[in-house]
């Protein structure tokens, strides 16, 4: 067990570390923290939080730095949220009661959040409701390439260039996008995306290297226009982290671009409380040396995330506060709206 000195201890190791990316030792903990005891007495506290598996020396002889697992114990026991001064509340109002609609609100909240916390910011868009598919229509654009133009009746539209893999004439291209609209108009995207899939097996045999590279790429455009979506800003913040990932950033941009990844992560961590964090290995794939600070904010019905990621080095308690302060507002700013 943990003593409460070692746990003050522990307090002291993340917060240093956090503050100047450099393992911490005994002696620099005695010095910048008001502990009155030796570096000996420190150094036994640290010998025992290593064992617990809290704190790990990078490199011999060197200081400590804090694990996942020592982070983790941080958030949920030591640490203390910082509230937001008057001026960046202040801030917070002003830059938000700006915005002309909700599509700014959404995205001038990711670019604050970013600005607050210095990390990337997430916010997510909820669907109010199922847009149906209205129409296809493509055009040949060159000898084997199509542009794909679907359009809901919500009003949005996805468009894309794809290669038919086989030469399409301007007349084929239009009947095509006939065909497809009978397939899969006044359908849900999901519903649509099932008709899609035997699309490819009944056209024409003619035809059916073109109806199958068109109907891929519809059904991804679908899965993009028929669910939630990610405002993400700040993403420049993580390449200035990069050495907190070990020199190799690009597969966590990789990562954080696949929307449908921060999505499953939003609903993996629910609303579990006003504030909500995943920490390195509590996250998969690669984004393991990340972590995520997140809360939610209800527009109407409907109810989103909005977070922050960035490395396991972070600042937790200001980024909680921020997090929690900014779900807030814009929880009753749509209210209002």
């Amino acid at each position: 067990m943990v003593s409460d000195r070692g746990l003050d201890v522990l307090r002291a190791i993340v917060q240093d570390y956090v503050a100047m990316r450099e393992p911490v030792g005994s002696k620099s903990i005695v010095e910048r923290h008001a502990f009155g005891v030796s570096a000996a007495t420190i150094r036994n506290d640290m010998a025992l939080l290593e064992e617990e598996e809290l704190i790990v020396a990078p490199h011999t002889s060197s200081g400590r730095v804090p694990t996942d697992k020592g982070y983790r114990v941080f958030v949920d026991r030591l640490q203390r949220m910082q509230p937001l001064t008057p001026a960046q509340r202040m801030a917070i109002a002003r830059f938000l009661d700006e915005a002309v609609d909700r599509d700014d609100v959404l995205a001038r909240t990711a670019r604050l959040l970013s600005s607050l916390t210095n990390q990337v910011a997430l916010v997510q868009v909820p669907m109010r409701r199922p847009a149906g598919v209205r129409r296809v229509e493509l055009v040949a654009v060159a000898e084997t390439r199509l542009l794909a133009v679907l359009i809901l009746d919500s009003g949005r539209v996805e468009q894309r260039v794809l290669d038919a893999q086989q030469r399409i004439e301007p007349e084929q291209a239009t009947a095509l996008g006939r065909a497809f609209t009978e397939t899969v108009a006044e359908l849900s995207p999901t519903d649509a995306v099932e008709r899609l899939s035997s699309a490819a097996a009944s056209a024409p045999p003619a035809l059916q290297t073109a109806t199958a590279a068109v109907a891929h790429a519809l059904t991804e455009m679908l899965q993009a226009a028929g669910g939630d979506r990610i405002v993400m800003a700040g993403a420049s913040h993580l390449v200035r982290e990069e050495r907190d990932f070990h020199g190799r950033v690009t597969p966590v941009l990789d990562a954080i671009e696949e929307q449908v990844t921060l999505l499953r992560l939003f609903d993996e961590m629910g609303a579990e409380g006003e504030v909500t964090t995943r920490i390195g290995r509590e996250l998969s794939g690669p984004l393991g040396e990340a972590a995520v600070v997140a809360s939610t904010y209800s527009d109407s019905r409907l109810e989103g995330h909005v977070g922050v990621l960035g490395p396991t080095r972070m600042d937790y308690a200001g980024n909680m506060a921020a997090v929690r302060a900014v779900a807030r507002y814009l929880t009753r700013l749509l209210s209002e709206d």
